[in-house]
């Protein structure tokens, strides 16, 4: 069920849309299928506001043992939509809620896929693929920090490795952080690699 799609009713009986209004209307549909004998369901509660949408989520959960598909509809265009994305559902799967996902992007598609692997990789969900660190730049950066770093994600992009990868552009803090790393590409103007074993 979709934010915008509540019935009138339940509307005013909550005084506007609220997670438990959200939480009533499927719930109500789930038990419409129950009655039919039908039992494959998977619900969806999704709004564009993002509080609101983790608060049902939150809700639900506590009260079916259905499947939950999540996500923030209508979450914007690729950048604002992939923070909304990220802080929605990000919460909510780090909760251990939600069985399947949804980003919803206005932009290619594709864009949406990606924004998911990438959300589910960075919560240790999802496993393999390049993990790709960088350092944001300082005063202490020498280098071409953001076209290095953008060059390398690039070429990265296609491999199907399950490595981490660190370009740093800090000669203080990037040699210890990098050390985690298969492959890191520290600051000094990017001379030093070091490989721990082969893509």
């Amino acid at each position: 069920m979709n934010s915008g799609s509540l019935e009138k009713n339940i509307v005013e009986k909550y005084g506007g849309i609220t997670p438990e209004a959200m939480v009533e209307s499927a719930l109500g549909h789930a038990r419409i299928l129950e009655e039919l004998d039908f039992h494959n369901i998977v619900i969806s509660l999704k709004a564009s506001n993002v509080p609101m949408t983790i608060a049902a989520y939150r809700l639900i959960s506590e009260k079916t043992d259905y499947p939950l598909h999540i996500g923030v509809t209508e979450a914007g265009t690729v950048f604002k939509g992939t923070i909304k994305s990220c802080a929605g559902l990000g919460c909510l799967l780090a909760e251990g809620i939600g069985d399947t996902v949804r980003v919803s992007l206005t932009g290619d598609p594709k864009e949406e896929v990606l924004v998911g692997h990438e959300l589910l990789r960075a919560l240790g969900i999802e496993k393999g693929g390049i993990e790709f660190v960088s350092c944001p730049t300082c005063g202490r950066c020498q280098i071409d920090l953001i076209g290095i770093a953008e060059k390398v994600e690039k070429r990265l992009g296609g491999l199907d490795k399950n490595i981490k990868v660190a370009i740093m552009g800090c000669a203080v803090n990037g040699p210890g952080e990098a050390k985690e790393a298969d492959i890191a590409l520290p600051e000094e103007k990017v001379r030093y690699c070091c490989l721990k074993r082969e893509i």
